[in-house]
């Protein structure tokens, strides 16, 4: 092995890819722009239909209830709601979203609470609709404060406190300090975006070199030259990596951008306060980094392998785009509530290091798990790289008809 030999050709490639327009895009525009803007932009986008949903009054339907003149006009008096005629197709109504909820109260309802009978509202709504789930939560809280001004005149009429059946309150307090709040919030998504953006970004410099070569004819000429096969392999191993890890490291510095301006914008505007806003230990971000380090050795090695298999770029892309969903399926695992670090997840690439990712910025450092973590890593990555070296090393590969 000769270190100049690699070197040389590394920066042969090098060269090459800067002047290559679509690896440029994975590995600088997609993770600069595209992802922060996607962060923000459906941010900003569901922050405003929230909000829009949130101060929309909703339209109710009352049904029944003509011969309970008390609770009716209490009813239409809640200005966090709207009345509206009821009409005999109410539920399709509520299913074209013309309508959010629909009340159903039953008859001798206000003389059945004068007489302390018992009796009960029917609340109507569209599931899984956000809007119907506002306007049931409005309605449900007016009769939930309708009864206990009921209970509290019960009481008075007969001179009890209210402490007798509300004896004691129930109040929460976090006391997750905001790092950890963040990390739940957003740990997850973090090391997703960072392991398929390490992947995406080796993908097109790997079919390059390899399958991309081949098809411009040019792959004879590199193997006639006086360079061991090894120094030409991991020449362009390290280019391949190079381009993963620059993946990874702009996307690093966009989204420590986006979080600072998203931020600014939040508080600024008032939507949030600073204090509120999820946090990130610093520290763990980068040992986040750290740990997909392998991860991109790993990818870029694997890439080369398989591309090296393919006799034209489209081939190769053929061989390469499934592998995407492969890369994906763990990541989403690990964002599963329930699933936690533990000794025989910390075995399984990629999960491993989606798990342990989300404690690492939560500021939460199992020692243990990281270096079981980071070892096996190496292993795969140490194993995939000597694949890449033995394919190179057969003909059958290289010039496969």
């Amino acid at each position: 092995m000769n270190w100049k030999n690699i070197i040389t050709i590394y920066l042969k490639e090098l060269r090459d890819m800067l002047r290559d327009r679509r690896t440029l895009i994975s590995m600088i525009v997609i993770p600069t722009l595209v992802m922060p803007g996607l962060v923000l932009g459906i941010g900003f986008v569901s922050y405003k239909i929230v909000n829009q949903a949130r101060s929309t009054v909703p339209a109710v339907m009352v049904l029944g209830g003509e011969d309970s003149p008390k609770a009716r006009a209490a009813l239409a008096a809640n200005q966090r709601i709207k009345i509206i005629p009821t009409t005999a197709d109410w539920k399709q109504r509520i299913s074209d979203k013309k309508v959010r909820a629909a009340v159903e109260i039953p008859s001798g309802f206000d003389a059945a609470i004068e007489r302390g009978a018992p009796t009960a509202i029917k609340i109507y709504n569209y599931e899984g609709e956000m809007r119907s789930g506002f306007a049931v939560g409005e309605v449900r809280r007016f009769f939930t404060q309708y009864r206990d001004k009921v209970i509290a005149a019960r009481l008075a009429e007969r001179s009890l406190p209210v402490t007798l059946i509300r004896p004691f309150d129930v109040n929460s307090e976090n006391v997750a300090p905001p790092e950890k709040v963040g990390g739940n919030v957003i740990g997850g998504l973090i090391p997703y975006f960072f392991l398929l953006l390490s992947f995406t970004g080796a993908m097109y410099p790997a079919m390059d070199l390899t399958a991309g070569e081949k098809e411009r004819g040019t792959m004879e000429a590199i193997l006639s030259s006086p360079i061991a096969r090894i120094d030409l392999v991991l020449g362009k191993f390290f280019m391949v990596l190079t381009a993963s890890l620059s993946t990874v490291l702009f996307s690093l510095v966009s989204m420590g951008l986006t979080f600072v301006i998203g931020g600014a914008m939040l508080a600024r505007s008032g939507a949030a306060q600073r204090a509120a806003l999820p946090s990130l230990d610093p520290f763990g971000l980068l040992a986040v980094v750290g740990m997909v380090l392998p991860m991109a050795v790993l990818f870029s090695a694997a890439l080369l392998t398989i591309s090296l298999f393919a006799k034209s770029f489209k081939e190769a892309q053929s061989y390469v785009s499934p592998l995407i969903i492969v890369i994906i399926m763990p990541a989403v695992v690990g964002l599963l509530p329930g699933v936690e670090l533990n000794a025989r997840l910390a075995l399984v690439p990629i999960l491993n290091v989606s798990l342990v990712s989300k404690e690492l910025v939560s500021g939460v450092w199992h020692w243990n798990y990281l270096a079981l973590i980071f070892g096996s890593s190496c292993v795969y990555a140490a194993i995939a790289l000597a694949l890449a070296v033995r394919m190179f090393n057969r003909e059958d590969v290289i010039f496969r008809t």
